[in-house]
């Protein structure tokens, strides 16, 4: 009896101190596995966003090139259009008066409509005074340009959803104001480029090569920096109300959070885009993670069971031998 208990006591720290050391490398796995996914899929959206300010600032160039005249305005936002086709549309937000004819508010629209083709609006108005927008009082206050706050736009039309626009101050020749540009950008595009970019990752040779039992599923949403959910899958929404966690995000910091997300137990990996004011958001599911710890678990315990059967076995033939 006493060699069954020093046996059975050796299996059992044994195994224990083995589930312990694969528990700390799985965790170390995961973590390095996710915050890495988390890095890339913020380096793709920022590169994404970063070629929108470029087609951006080519149009707006080419605005500033032709400040002559309302029509060369027109004509050189039409020109540029098909540099970024998913692009809802650019504005020339004009200061006022600085063309005389044209009186207090001139904006050119040039937009997209339900047929894919550019058509040009006049949008300017009492009733819409650019002028008193957020945008523009912070344009006129920066020569420097910047990504506007998400907005939902309503008129009844196609036009309407949610957006976001690329917006900065154009200058004429003696250095004076003339105008604020714009690139609009719709939420609906952006959801579906984060989409793709999941499913490349999703089947990406480097996630699947050690899958160790895991589904790997996972999504991915994008949050503003006060934590509302801005791009999501369908029906995954993200409310975010930790208070470290959305301190984090206001300081552009990367960290992890267990949360459940649509009565499903998850983890969340996070870290800010470069170069907009919004985070990245990692939702895996708990039981994916946990699985392969749990499987050893089962299968440690399993081994110990056979073992101490055994021992037991053996002692008992040597204990009726005698």
């Amino acid at each position: 009896m006493y060699v069954l208990l020093v046996v059975t006591a050796v299996i059992i720290v044994s195994l224990g101190m083995s589930f312990l050391a694969f528990s700390y490398v799985m965790r170390a796995e995961t973590n390095v596995r996710y915050v890495g996914l988390q890095n890339i899929i913020s380096e793709k959206m920022a590169k994404t966003i970063k070629g929108m300010e470029t087609n951006a600032k080519n149009v707006f160039d080419e605005v500033e090139k032709h400040l002559d005249s309302p029509e060369s305005v027109i004509a050189a936002l039409q020109s540029k259009t098909s540099l970024a086709p998913d692009v809802r549309g650019y504005f020339a937000a004009f200061e006022p008066e600085y063309f005389k004819e044209k009186g207090k508010w001139f904006e050119p629209y040039v937009h997209h409509t339900d047929n894919s083709e550019f058509v040009l609006s006049m949008v300017g108005s009492a009733r819409h005074d650019y002028t008193k927008s957020d945008w523009y009082v912070r344009a006129q206050k920066s020569k420097e340009g910047f990504w506007s706050d998400p907005y939902y736009y309503y008129d009844g039309t196609d036009m309407s959803g949610h957006y976001c626009t690329f917006v900065e101050p154009v200058f004429d020749a003696t250095g004076r104001l003339a105008c604020v540009c714009g690139a609009d950008i719709t939420f609906d595009w952006l959801t579906k480029e984060l989409q793709r970019i999941d499913e490349q990752y999703q089947h990406h040779e480097s996630l699947n090569k050690y899958v160790l039992m895991r589904n790997l599923g996972f999504f991915s949403v994008v949050v503003d920096h006060d934590g509302s959910c801005l791009i999501h899958p369908d029906n995954k929404k993200l409310p975010i109300k930790d208070k470290d966690m959305l301190q984090d995000l206001e300081q552009k910091k990367s960290g992890s959070q267990d949360m459940t997300v649509d009565g499903v137990p998850s983890t969340l990996y996070y870290g800010p885009i470069e170069g907009i004011d919004w985070a990245l958001v990692v939702v895996v599911p708990r039981d994916d993670i946990q699985k392969p710890t749990l499987t050893m678990g089962f299968a440690l315990f399993a081994l110990a069971i056979l073992g101490i059967m055994i021992v037991w076995i053996i002692c008992r033939r040597i204990r009726y031998a005698e």
